[in-house]
């Protein structure tokens, strides 16, 4: 394994371990929302060649994450109901007020990437605060596990024993990786709901979380194939060189976006 790839891990890991123990919902929202800009600017920089994308539009949905536990509920609520509409008004706005200096496509481009980034990113911190026995700070490890536990089993699998191709996307993935990623789901999964029901008073039950980390795992590894869907529109390997051997925030942090709606509701509703 490339040595920059394992420096870079043992650097990060404890940094996101740190951030859960020891966070709140108002620091995890300001991380969350500087991850996001980060994520919006990687995929602006590479739309440019294709499209004009509309920045204010798309940081200030970034930066919008910050105050998702600072307004009050029901302006949340009002907010992600009308979320789609708004977003279209503003963008549409933008293209008549620049005379169509701004174009149609530049404004579906700009649509796409905040769904894409804000989307499935802003329920990370909507997991994260989630009350009650199983709190947000229990449920944000199963999303951890299901996507970066999936990502190790998934490569040393595919890596060592993958003989069948997976997609065209996407060339090194392999069949026997995408089960190795949900087995490692799983296996992480249940060693963290083992702990928690030992030392937390939890009560989950092992066959649940066996199934639903399967799934997310399976819909983790989507996120994954669908990152690689843009690089390959846009020709490009990585979104960045953010972190060395693993590609950019939008590298990093895949499989991780897409888990969190599915995560936030399976979870929530069967834990």
């Amino acid at each position: 394994m490339n040595m920059k790839r394992i420096v870079t891990a043992m650097i990060g890991l404890p940094l996101v371990v740190l951030l859960i123990i020891l966070g709140n919902v108002y620091i995890m929202d300001a991380v969350i929302a500087i991850i996001a800009v980060v994520a919006m600017y990687e995929y602006a920089k590479c739309v440019q060649g294709e499209a004009k994308f509309i920045s204010w539009v798309g940081y200030a949905s970034a930066i919008l994450i910050a105050f998702m536990h600072v307004v009050p509920k029901e302006v949340l609520n009002a907010v992600m109901t009308l979320g789609v509409p708004i977003l279209l008004f503003l963008l549409f706005l933008t293209v008549i007020i620049s005379d169509l200096k701004i174009t149609f496509k530049d404004a579906s481009f700009t649509f796409v990437g905040i769904l894409y980034v804000i989307g499935f990113l802003g329920f990370l911190p909507l997991l994260y605060g989630v009350t009650g026995k199983m709190s947000g700070k229990f449920l944000i490890w199963f999303v951890i596990f299901s996507a970066w536990g999936s990502d190790a089993f998934a490569y040393w699998i595919g890596k060592n024993f993958g003989k069948h191709k997976f997609s065209k996307v996407s060339p090194n993935k392999t069949v026997e990786g995408c089960i190795g990623g949900m087995i490692g789901a799983m296996v992480f999964s249940l060693i963290c709901s083992f702990v928690m029901n030992q030392y937390f008073d939890t009560e989950i039950n092992y066959i649940v979380i066996a199934v639903l980390s399967a799934i997310l795992s399976l819909v983790g590894q989507i996120g994954d194939f669908s990152a690689s869907v843009i690089k390959r529109y846009f020709a490009v390997k990585d979104f960045s060189e953010l972190f060395p051997g693993h590609g950019g925030m939008l590298d990093r942090i895949d499989s991780v976006m897409f888990i969190a709606p599915f995560a936030y509701f399976l979870l929530t509703m069967f834990l």
